[in-house]
């Protein structure tokens, strides 16, 4: 999975020509990605000023406007991504024209598979139901 970060201001300081001219480019390559199999999925995210952040205070949940982490940089958007390895991946997050205009870092981490860990819960959820 790749977390596309973006520099706030950043992209929304270009001209208008230059955002079209990133866009379309990015919207090629993702094309090309989904053509070679290696584009999964892709996702972008609104503005962090939409987001709600929650997490677990004093035995219940809260609930605080806006993202937690307090950085530069906000998650723009998420791409999933087909590759053989960590080095394939990092080739094909290097050639994407977001990356290239420097607009923010992108975080590569693999996707954790659960399929073992859920079948083993379904297992022991069916055993204590059936007692």
């Amino acid at each position: 999975m790749c977390l596309g970060y973006i520099e706030p201001g950043k992209f929304e300081g270009t001209t208008e020509d230059e955002r079209h001219a990133v866009l379309d480019e990015c919207f090629e390559h993702n094309d090309h990605l989904r053509a070679k199999g290696h584009l999964v999925a892709e996702l972008a995210l609104q503005p962090p000023e939409t987001a709600s952040t929650l997490y677990w205070k004093n035995g219940k949940v809260a609930v605080t406007d806006g993202p937690y982490a307090e950085t530069k940089e906000q998650l723009g958007g998420t791409q999933i991504l087909e590759a053989r390895d960590l080095n394939h991946a990092i080739q094909l997050v290097s050639e994407l024209p977001g990356f290239k205009y420097g607009l923010g870092p992108i975080e590569i981490r693999p996707v954790a598979d659960l399929n073992e860990m859920m079948k083993e819960s379904e297992q022991r959820r069916r055993r204590d139901a059936s007692r």
